[in-house]
């Protein structure tokens, strides 16, 4: 047999193989938004850096027309990483090496916990706040006391938002690693190494399976029992947002300036769009029903049709777009490098508002629950826009 024979029939055999792990439970899911097995978030909570195991990007808290800053907490550094609300409160790391509680009504501060400095997303599962900092130590705190309950020596950075997998926790670090402890002890389940440099997108979760891309340029799909390799797919380039699963389909933005549609099913690429501004994308995309929406480094939020990949539409900031945009109801709301936070129409992406809030820009994404939406800021505030008191 030939050498380029024997390829073809080495490749259809691991296609095979994948889609026949892939097939119970990708029927399951026609429309992206059921999680077949994983706990979904209850309705109006942000507990994750995407708002559900998914990491859709889609609120099921609804917002009210006329928005308005309810309040703001301040800080002594930057806020770099997204908060999460679950009921009345909302969780928050900063630079200044704290995690704060804060009361979702009135923001006044429940408690502080001290550790490193916080650049990740955090994340609330099961009454208990979890994230790793920069001192090379992972976190589980009491959600209700702000009372340590175990830590984990990563032993290096902490450099994506935390997902949850049953009682298990995952999150990717510094030392190109994804790691799986229990949510209950902080004992080490599994760990599997993604080479070429940090795990940087939150690992998003769908019943029995993970996924996780970074700097080898290749999307990684692993059970989460054991965090055995089912397949890589190629993504051709390497990747710093996280994936968003929706419909049999993944979505992801790359530093090699596309952003991708992946077909499970078949085990390739379905679609793939590059912007004319050729810049990365760092921003994780929000996936509705019709359209993907994704922030690129060419200060543009873009609309792309989720059957074809063409764009619908693009909106303009001052500077790029690192924070991922979230869509609640038939609006958009992106915060851009230029410290604003805008509300676009979900159809036509015109601009319906424009909240200035960080002088020095905003990288956190927002959070969205309790008709509240929470950002962090680059100056170190975390403000809460809601309905006007």
């Amino acid at each position: 047999m030939r050498p380029g024979s024997m390829l073809v029939v080495r490749f259809l055999a691991a296609a095979a193989v994948v889609l026949a792990a892939f097939s119970p439970w990708l029927s399951a899911d026609p429309g992206g938004q059921h999680v077949n097995g994983a706990a979904a978030p209850a309705a109006g909570d942000w507990p994750v850096f995407r708002g559900n195991a998914l990491q859709t990007g889609v609120a099921t808290s609804s917002l009210p027309d006329d928005l308005a800053v309810r309040w703001k907490f301040k800080t002594q550094d930057a806020i770099e990483g997204t908060a999460a609300i679950v009921g009345d409160s909302v969780y928050v790391g900063s630079m200044d090496g704290h995690l704060y509680a804060i009361d979702l009504a009135s923001g006044q501060k429940r408690w502080r916990y001290k550790a490193g400095p916080f650049k990740a997303p955090v994340g609330v599962h099961g009454g208990a706040v979890y994230a790793g900092d920069l001192d090379g130590i992972f976190h589980c705190v009491d959600a209700a006391t702000g009372k340590k309950r175990w830590t984990f020596e990563v032993g290096i950075d902490t450099t994506s938002g935390v997902n949850f997998a049953g009682d298990r926790v995952l999150f990717g670090a510094q030392d190109e690693t994804l790691r799986c402890l229990s949510a209950r002890d902080g004992t080490k389940v599994w760990e599997f190494k993604v080479p070429g440099g940090p795990v940087m997108g939150t690992p998003a979760v769908f019943g029995n399976r993970t996924f996780v891309s970074g700097c080898d340029s290749n999307l990684h799909v692993l059970e989460t029992a054991k965090g055995k390799e089912v397949a890589p797919v190629e993504l051709e380039g390497q990747t710093g947002a996280s994936v968003a699963v929706a419909g049999g389909q993944l979505y992801i933005g790359t530093m090699s300036k596309q952003v991708l549609d992946i077909d499970l099913k078949k085990m390739q690429v379905a679609w793939k769009y590059e912007p004319r501004g050729q810049q990365d994308f760092y921003a994780s995309a929000a996936v509705t029903d019709a359209l993907v929406i994704v922030g690129c480094r060419d200060k543009r939020v873009y609309a792309l049709d989720r059957k074809t990949g063409n764009e619908v539409w693009n909106f303009p900031t001052r500077r790029k777009v690192d924070s991922s945009p979230v869509v609640v109801g038939q609006r958009v709301f992106a915060a851009s490098s230029d410290g604003s936070l805008y509300v676009l129409d979900l159809a036509k992406g015109t601009k319906l508002h424009q909240f200035v809030l960080g002088r020095e820009g905003i990288t956190a994404s927002p959070a969205v629950g309790g008709h509240c939406l929470v950002i962090g800021t680059t100056d170190g505030v975390v403000y809460c826009l809601g309905a006007k008191k």
